[in-house]
């Protein structure tokens, strides 16, 4: 595989860009800095396909990355591959308002091909390839310039291995018939809407004190405020005021500004300064939340009384069995919550659904109506229905 030097000119990632249109997939990682800042900083993109690869310099005098960003969200021929790239598609998005289509993701796609859930790029290396990857520069801060060989190398390297890795996944899949599984899941890494941010939306984020409209109407109002002054600013929402902070204003609202020096989490500057007076302007201007935005109240236990819990608790065992049984991991499937919900009486879930139900969600049905049950056989937990149980138990007497 050729390594290009780090591209730092329009018409070198230009002509870059024009050969990878070419490719069936590329492989798409980025280093970028958020410690300080709302926006997260580029600092660096790798991108790769099975000849070639490179890292791209964003913060290069001069340098337009239209030909990228056109290559990512609107050449519709090209696969773009990524690994855990939520954080990478979000930066796409802030900067062209479209995410990289199509998308695969690698960490997703492992799911569907083994029990692994939120694999890491080097144990996905090690496992595929038998390659330690070096973490050196893992922690490194990617704004300094000049960029280090080692940096560079050890970024590039992120891509390289990728576009090793995904053609074996992707045969994986094929053999074992589970791409269409993956679908919805790509989808969503691909909906805009998981990105961009509605500050009118922000509160939903936060652990709510209660079901008062009054407070929840503070506490979007505060949300909605906080984010905007984080992103004028471009410092990170917490540097503002924490969760924590917020939802207790929201409940115990102070009656004057001079009251915000005795709030945990504020300092005594508040009570005069002026983004103390725009927080008491924004309480003052609070409105009850309206009623259809209130949300359900979250369901607690089964209507089978004490033992709900101990429904729930055999759906996610019967999880593990079947993850196990067919080798993929129980997150894909379904999710705690949804198992809680299920034993609680909901039928309106994901696992009842499509897929899901023919793999594991028509067997959670039957445990919940009663008609499966669990065995061991041969030393193994396993599951059957309650008609097979009668044979099992004689099977022994039978051999005897």
């Amino acid at each position: 595989m050729k390594i290009h030097d780090l591209i730092t000119t329009t018409q070198a990632l230009a002509e870059l860009c024009e050969r990878l249109s070419k490719s069936e997939f590329i492989t798409v990682d980025t280093e970028f800095m958020r410690e300080n800042t709302y926006w997260p900083e580029l600092c660096l993109v790798q991108i790769a396909n099975e000849k070639e690869a490179a890292a791209i310099d964003p913060l290069a005098d001069g340098i337009d990355l239209s030909p990228l960003l056109e290559l990512l969200t609107e050449n519709e021929d090209v696969l773009k591959v990524f690994h855990a790239g939520g954080q990478d598609v979000e930066i796409i998005v802030n900067l062209t308002g479209k995410t990289p289509h199509p998308i695969f993701d690698t960490q997703i796609a492992m799911m569907a091909v083994s029990q692994s859930e939120q694999i890491g790029y080097a144990n996905l290396v090690e496992s595929w390839l038998g390659i330690t990857v070096d973490k050196g520069a893992r922690f490194t801060d990617w704004s300094r310039r000049p960029l280090t060989d080692r940096q560079i190398e050890y970024a590039i390297g992120d891509v390289t291995h990728l576009s090793k890795i995904f053609p074996k996944i992707l045969n994986k899949l094929i053999k074992t018939g589970r791409g269409a599984w993956l679908d919805a899941e790509m989808e969503k890494l691909a909906d805009t809407s998981n990105y961009l941010i509605d500050p009118d939306q922000a509160w939903r984020r936060i652990r709510q004190p209660g079901r008062n409209p009054q407070v929840l109407g503070r506490l979007k109002a505060l949300a909605a405020w906080r984010e905007a002054e984080a992103q004028h600013k471009n410092i990170p929402r917490g540097r503002i005021m924490r969760d924590e902070t917020l939802a207790d204003i929201a409940s115990h609202p102070p009656r004057k500004q001079d009251d915000l020096a005795k709030v945990r989490g504020l300092s005594s500057a508040w009570r005069d300064n002026d983004i103390g007076k725009r927080l008491m302007k924004v309480l003052e201007k609070a409105e009850p939340i309206d009623k259809d935005e209130i949300p359900e109240k979250m369901k607690r236990g089964a209507p089978l009384g004490k033992e709900g819990a101990l429904v729930a608790d055999l759906l996610k065992l019967l999880l593990k069995i079947r993850s196990r049984e067919i080798d993929v991991a129980a997150r894909l499937l379904t999710r705690a919550e949804e198992m809680e919900a299920l034993a609680a009486g909901v039928r309106d879930l994901p696992v009842l659904q499509g897929w899901r139900y023919e793999v594991f969600g028509r067997d959670a049905l039957e445990l919940v109506e009663g008609k499966l049950a669990f065995a061991v056989k041969r030393g193994k937990l396993a599951m059957t229905h309650i008609d097979d149980m009668q044979a099992i138990m004689e099977q022994p007497q039978a051999a005897e």
